[in-house]
C-alpha cells in the first residue's frame, strides 16, 4: 500500500508540477504590447501679446503649457524664490520633520533681514503656522530665513537643499543664493521653472492656499519689550478680484522689477500664470488674469478616479497564491482644448493573461489606456496590491495534491 502511495505521489508530480515548470521557464509574462503615457503637446495663442518680457501659463495636473513667451529666460525671480521655501516647509511637515505648533527662535541673522519684512527681533520666539503666514501673506524675509534656519539648522544648508529639489524637479535653469529672493549675484531662475515649482505646491499642498489667500490678519510679537500687534496684508491684489484664486505669490526688487506666479482653481482644473520682470505692479496683475483667463476660456480638464472599475485578479505561475489582486496606481488627468469633447473619451482594462512569481507589491500587473476616439491619449498603470512568493517544492506538492483530491470527491 505505501508503495502505492509513492508511487501516487510521482505520478502527480508528472501530471501537474513538472509542465507548469516547462511552460513557466519560456514565459515570463504575457504582457500586452502598450506605449507610455502620451505626453500632450503644448499649445500657444501667439495672437496673445504680453508687455512682460517672460511668462508661462500651465495647467496643473498634466504640466501642459498653454502659453509661452521667453519662458527659459534666466531673470532674478524676487520673493518668488519663498515658493521653494514654502515649499519646503511643506514637505518638512508633511514628513513629521516639524509642525506647526513648533516653536522658533529667531536668530540675529534672521532677524537682520532687509527688505520685506515683518521686523521680527532676535531671540523672539514665534510659532511655524505664524511664520508661515508672515511668509505667505506679507512675503516676509526675517520670517523665511527663521524657518530655513530651524528645519536645515542655518540658511546655507537650508539653499541647498532648495537647489537639490530645484533639480529633482527639472528646474533646469534655476540657482538659488538665498531662501529668501533678495538680489545676489547668481541668484535666477525662469517662468517655466517656476510654474514647476508652482505646480509642486499648489497640487501637492493645497493647504497652502488657506494662508496665500488671506487678505488682512495679525499677529503678536512677544518680546522684552512686551507684546504689540502687528498687521499683514497680502501682497497678491488677485486675492481681492479674481475668481477661483488660490494664490501663491508675488516679488519684486529694483532688479527684478515685478514678479507674480497666480493659481487659480475652476471645475477642478488648476492654473498657474508666472509673470517675470513686468515694467509695473498693475502690468504684473493685469497679464496674470489675462493668461488664467484664457486659459479657462479655451480648456477643461478630464479627471477619471477609476472608482467604477472592479479590478479581475491576474493568475499567478509557480507562486504561492495562484492569483494577485491589483490596485489603480494614479487618477488620469487630460486636457481638452475647446474643439474637444469629454464626452468622446473612452477608457480600456487591459490585465496582462498571467504573471511569474516571485510577484512584489507594486509590480505593473496591467493598464487602463486611454483615447480620444480611436486616438490613444494617456495609459495609467495596474499595480499589484500584494506580495506573493514564488512556491517551493512543498508548496507545489501540497497545492498538486489538494487539487487532486478535489477533483477526486
Amino acid at each position: 500500500m505505501r508503495k502505492i502511495n509513492i508511487l501516487l505521489v510521482l505520478v502527480l508530480l508528472i501530471m501537474f508540477i513538472l509542465p507548469s515548470a516547462i511552460f513557466a521557464s519560456n514565459i515570463k509574462s504575457s504582457k500586452p504590447d502598450i506605449d507610455g503615457v502620451i505626453p500632450v503637446t503644448a499649445m500657444v495663442d501667439s495672437k496673445m501679446e504680453l508687455e512682460s518680457p517672460s511668462a508661462v501659463l500651465m495647467e496643473g495636473s498634466t504640466g501642459t503649457i498653454l502659453f509661452e513667451k521667453n519662458k527659459d529666460e534666466k531673470l532674478k525671480p524676487a520673493s518668488i524664490t519663498k515658493i521653494m521655501t514654502l515649499l519646503l516647509i511643506f514637505e518638512a511637515l508633511d514628513a513629521g520633520q516639524i509642525s506647526l505648533t513648533d516653536e522658533v527662535s529667531v536668530s540675529e541673522h534672521a532677524a537682520s533681514m532687509g527688505g520685506s519684512q515683518v521686523y521680527l527681533e532676535p531671540y523672539e520666539v514665534q510659532n511655524v503656522e505664524t511664520l508661515i503666514k508672515c511668509i505667505s501673506i506679507s512675503s516676509a524675509n526675517d520670517a523665511s530665513v527663521a524657518m530655513a534656519e530651524h528645519i536645515a539648522g542655518s540658511e546655507e544648508e537650508f539653499v541647498a537643499r532648495m537647489n537639490k529639489r530645484a533639480k529633482e524637479l527639472g528646474m533646469n535653469n534655476t540657482n538659488f543664493v538665498n531662501c529668501c529672493g533678495l538680489d545676489a549675484d547668481n541668484h535666477y531662475s525662469t517662468a517655466y521653472d517656476i510654474a514647476l515649482m508652482s505646480r509642486e505646491l499648489i497640487t501637492k499642498h493645497p493647504e497652502v492656499s488657506n494662508y496665500a489667500t488671506i487678505w488682512m490678519d495679525t499677529f503678536v510679537h512677544t518680546t522684552r519689550k512686551g507684546r504689540t500687534e502687528f498687521g499683514l496684508t497680502n501682497t497678491n491684489k488677485l486675492i481681492k478680484s479674481y475668481k477661483g484664486i488660490t494664490g501663491l505669490k508675488t516679488g519684486s526688487t529694483s532688479i527684478a522689477k515685478y514678479c507674480l506666479s497666480a493659481t487659480a482653481k475652476r471645475d477642478n482644473m488648476d492654473l498657474i500664470a508666472v509673470i517675470l520682470a513686468a515694467p509695473d505692479t498693475k502690468t504684473r496683475f493685469k497679464e496674470a488674469a489675462k493668461l488664467l483667463n484664457y486659459g479657462f476660456a479655451n480648456y477643461s480638464i478630464y479627471v477619471d478616479d477609476n472608482k467604477d472599475i472592479d479590478l479581475e485578479p491576474v493568475k499567478v505561475n509557480k507562486g504561492v497564491l495562484d492569483y494577485v489582486n491589483g490596485h489603480i496606481k494614479d487618477k488620469f488627468s487630460y486636457l481638452c482644448s475647446k474643439n474637444r469633447s469629454q464626452e468622446n473619451i473612452r477608457k480600456e482594462v487591459v490585465l496582462y493573461d498571467k504573471v511569474q512569481a516571485p510577484v512584489s507589491s507594486g509590480d505593473k500587473i496591467g493598464d487602463i489606456i486611454y483615447y480620444y476616439d480611436n486616438e490613444k491619449i494617456g495609459i495609467i498603470d495596474i499595480l499589484a496590491a500584494e506580495t506573493v512568493n514564488k512556491a517551493g517544492f512543498k508548496d507545489c506538492l501540497l497545492k498538486t495534491l489538494k487539487k487532486y483530491f478535489l477533483a477526486t470527491k
